[in-house]
């Protein structure tokens, strides 16, 4: 009888957990390969996948009871990731029991090195590769049946994960290794084949693999947006570019409200071009939900630019929030520190608009099922666009408006008040005509725009340096808005006078305040001024007229 353990893990939410894969080889009892530790049906079914690979990969098939265990056996383990490490955890169990030393506990690691040199890393003696040690190597991958190591989705988090608990080198397919080097003070081996994956593990000549180490800095300079839309190419609508300069600056919720071909859509869609770039702390976050999501394009190591999600309005609430049988994210997590577009805001169904509440005011959705609760993060800025009535036409003074009171009234209360509460800046976007819009200039470019709206960042981040969790105005809470938001006499008698006059909530009348300190960040003021205060409740006017 002969044992052998590898490191791996299994994805929880927009993290991962260690599981360690066992496998014990028996020459008692009836040939066969079970496997056990709380597998699904992805999992169980792999081990055809392995017997096969192993044998196209010219190892002797095993003509005996093999049995593989994924602990802890109380967590729930899914997909095709375990596929290389319960075939390398088969192969060295065969092999010789006593190379395989004690595998010291998750977190404390072992003593001696990975058998690389550092850095870049060379491997160590010429055409072979040092024998890695499995108390420190951890391995995920695919395999085909051919013996090919295919990539896996979730490999950034991880890597992070294992990192954390232990894990000093990574054996991850090529595809993936790219995003799986961005993790500092890891050898990252990224392999092709089973073989391959066998030989570097055992250190076989003609196994050698020079490990990767990546710079997330270099990745996030290389960012590009020279093919991102910019607010030059739009005419006219200086209120709304003006309302989505101070929603961005304050990572504000917007809704834009006009007629059909005013140019909504066009407005919301050049927004990632005035968007602050993502850190690099924010991009390896935004990369992990993406590579669990499996949207993470083939090769890219890391997200530099902010995520622009727009779903169609028949999008499910489980496709808009995330859940199913295994929680995945959701169109809100996806657009985590990014933006979240919702077109025709009153087509989506009620009960969609309405589950958006939790993470509108939280910053994360949690998912409970029987099987366990997920908590992914959504801290997002919302853009919605609408139409003013059903025909769209209602205020516009070109065209007239066909529909009844109660048809404008039916379709506006699709879209409930608590929600509408959430969104910081209501704007309306007016209908122009054709031969108005030649004889204006071209608008403002993105980049003078972006300059802005960086300038406002940069003074949120040093007002709230040292707390965790986002640096904006619109993520600040009671005590925060009490603190920083001051009001004047004037300005506390004006704003008084609004409150009176438009019966605003106290969720209402804190929004007003965070985008008043955001106009001030704008026009540098420290304290907020009275046309600061003014033009917040300028983008909260048409909430009442449109919707009492």
């Amino acid at each position: 009888m002969s044992f052998a353990r590898l490191r791996s893990g299994a994805l929880a939410g927009v993290d991962a957990v260690p599981v360690l894969v066992e496998a014990d080889v028996s020459m008692s009892g009836d040939p066969m390969t079970v496997t056990v530790g709380l597998p699904d049906a992805s999992v169980r079914e792999s081990q055809h996948r392995v017997s096969t690979a192993i044998q196209n990969s010219g190892f002797e098939p095993f003509d005996c009871r093999v049995t593989v265990n994924l602990a802890p056996a109380d967590v729930h383990k899914e997909g095709s990731l375990f596929d290389l490490p319960i075939a390398l955890a088969m192969l060295l169990a065969a092999e010789d029991p006593l190379a395989q030393k004690p595998l010291a506990p998750f977190g404390t690691g072992a003593a001696g090195g990975t058998g690389a040199t550092g850095g870049t890393g060379a491997t160590g003696a010429t055409g072979a590769s040092p024998r890695l040690l499995p108390e420190e190597t951890a391995v995920v991958g695919e395999l085909s049946l051919g013996g090919a190591v295919r990539p896996v989705r979730g490999v950034l988090p991880l890597v992070a994960s294992l990192r954390d608990a232990g894990a000093k080198s990574f054996i991850v397919p090529a595809d993936n290794a790219a995003e799986a080097s961005v993790v500092r003070g890891i050898d990252v081996y990224p392999v092709s084949s089973l073989r391959q994956a066998y030989d570097l593990l055992v250190g076989v000549a003609g196994g050698a693999v020079v490990p990767l180490r990546a710079d997330p800095e270099r990745f996030m300079a290389a960012a590009d947006r020279g093919d991102a839309l910019d607010f030059v190419d739009v005419k006219g609508q200086e209120m709304a570019k003006r309302a989505i300069e101070v929603a961005v600056a304050g990572g504000h919720n917007i809704l834009l409200v006009g007629p059909p071909g005013t140019g909504k859509s066009m407005l919301a869609r050049r927004i990632p071009s005035i968007l602050p770039p993502l850190s690099p702390e924010e991009s390896i976050e935004t990369t992990k939900i993406h590579s669990i999501a499996g949207l993470l394009p083939a090769g890219t190591a890391l997200l530099s630019t902010r995520p622009f999600r727009s779903p169609h309005h028949t999008v499910s609430d489980v496709a808009l929030v995330g859940g199913g049988a295994h929680p995945a994210p959701g169109e809100v997590t996806l657009a985590h520190l990014g933006v979240l577009f919702l077109d025709e805001l009153p087509e989506f169904s009620r009960s969609a608009l309405e589950v958006m509440r939790q993470p509108l005011e939280d910053g994360f959705v949690t998912i409970s099922r029987a099987s366990g609760t997920a908590r992914f993060p959504s801290r997002f800025m919302l853009v919605a666009a609408m139409n003013p009535c059903p025909c769209g036409h209602y205020g516009d003074p070109y065209r007239p408006c066909r529909c009844t009171r109660t048809q404008i009234q039916r379709y506006r209360s699709r879209i409930s008040g608590p929600l509408l509460d959430r969104i910081d800046l209501h704007i309306p976007v007016a209908a122009s005509r054709l031969q108005d819009l030649q004889s204006i200039p071209a608008g403002e470019s993105s980049a003078s725009m972006r300059e802005r709206v960086c300038a406002a960042r940069a003074i949120q981040a040093r007002r709230f340096a040292g707390r965790s969790g986002p640096r904006t105005n619109a993520a600040m809470d009671r005590r925060d808005v009490e603190r920083h938001c001051h009001l004047s006499g004037e300005c506390l008698a004006a704003m008084n006078v609004a409150i009176n006059d438009m019966k605003f909530s106290p969720r209402s009348h804190d929004r007003i305040l965070k985008v008043a300190r955001t106009v001030a960040d704008l026009a540098g003021h420290a304290e907020i001024e009275l046309p600061d205060l003014h033009e917040a409740l300028g983008f909260r006017s048409l909430d009442r007229s449109l919707f009492d």
